[in-house]
């Protein structure tokens, strides 16, 4: 992610008037979602900061890109990040540069230019936190103050549902109800709105935080910033330093623990319980039970039962 020093220098000037030309046509011409602009804007700082272009020209002076940077780019970028991240800065240039030919700014299409790194499905185990940490996670953290209580219901929630850190950022006060012990969460990336009992243990964390650490205000969302002025936790990086902040305190030994690694945890720990993979897709809200199939790789049980032993030598 960019730093804040960073995304503030970079816009102002001519580079915030490249981007607001970019997001009229992403909108106009592409149909584009306001999320989605926003998301290519991230990918989009970094492309330019590598650039080097300075905010004091009044016109973005990209008539000077070639194939040969736009690739050296996007393999030094593929070289310090994950897959994921790879394939959205690749589809972010590639529309980037149609929309700089389109308007002239290059003298070519450029897009071509981004290659396609291959990727292989189910090629990578989930990296999961371990339960034992978890619970470290949880006693460090003081419930004495608002920040405490917060962000205990939040890793609990974490822990219990395995749910998207969307999902929690949306959670809203009408989607508990208490009178049945029950907790709605919405449909993410095209899967399936999921209802799940309310585990007493997340129960208490929830109204302990309402009661005691919410601040009063007209929002519906549960959890909310604690800094004015207060408001829902609206951007995945707001969500992840809250993780990764508990993380450290508890001096946990990873390099970065965010939201996704209790969602791993969670579908390791059911499949370790014998839970069938359907059931387990229903509770992560897999639309597809294909989706799930990552998870087969990390029962180490049933996979030392089908190892071949191996050859004595002769």
């Amino acid at each position: 992610m960019l730093s804040q020093e960073s995304s503030t220098s970079c816009s102002k000037g001519h580079v915030a008037k490249l981007l607001a030309e970019y997001t009229e046509w992403m909108i106009n011409y592409r149909n584009s979602s306001i999320e989605t602009v926003k998301k290519h804007h991230l990918y989009l700082m970094l492309f330019l900061n590598w650039l080097n272009i300075r905010i004091r020209l009044k016109r973005p002076k990209l008539a000077t890109l070639s194939h040969d940077k736009v690739e050296a780019f996007y393999l030094g970028y593929c070289s310090n990040h994950k897959s994921g991240s790879c394939e959205q800065m690749r589809s972010v240039l590639r529309v980037f540069l149609r929309f700089c030919f389109a308007k002239g700014y290059v003298t070519r299409d450029l897009s071509i230019a981004v290659p396609t790194i291959r990727t292989y499905r189910l090629a990578t185990i989930p990296r999961a936190i371990s339960e034992d940490d978890i619970d470290c996670m949880l006693r460090c953290i003081d419930r004495k103050t608002r920040a405490g209580l917060r962000d205990y219901a939040i890793i609990q929630l974490l822990r219990n549902y395995g749910v998207r850190s969307k999902q929690i950022r949306t959670l809203c006060l009408n989607d508990i109800n208490w009178r049945n012990d029950e907790i709605h969460f919405c449909s993410m990336k095209y899967g399936k709105e999921v209802s799940l009992p309310l585990i007493p243990d997340v129960g208490e964390a929830l109204l302990d935080y309402l009661q005691h650490g919410r601040p009063e205000c007209t929002f519906p969302e549960v959890f909310l910033t604690l800094i004015s002025p207060v408001g829902p936790i609206k951007t995945p990086p707001g969500f992840f330093c809250i993780i990764n902040r508990r993380a450290c305190a508890a001096g946990l030994k990873y390099t970065r623990v965010g939201p996704h690694m209790f969602r791993h945890a969670f579908a390791t720990r059911m499949l370790q319980q014998k839970n069938t993979l359907k059931s387990i897709a229903d509770m992560l809200g897999h639309r597809c039970i294909q989706t799930t199939y990552i998870y087969t790789k990390v029962d180490f049980q049933n996979l030392n039962q089908v190892a071949l032993e191996w050859p004595e030598e002769r």
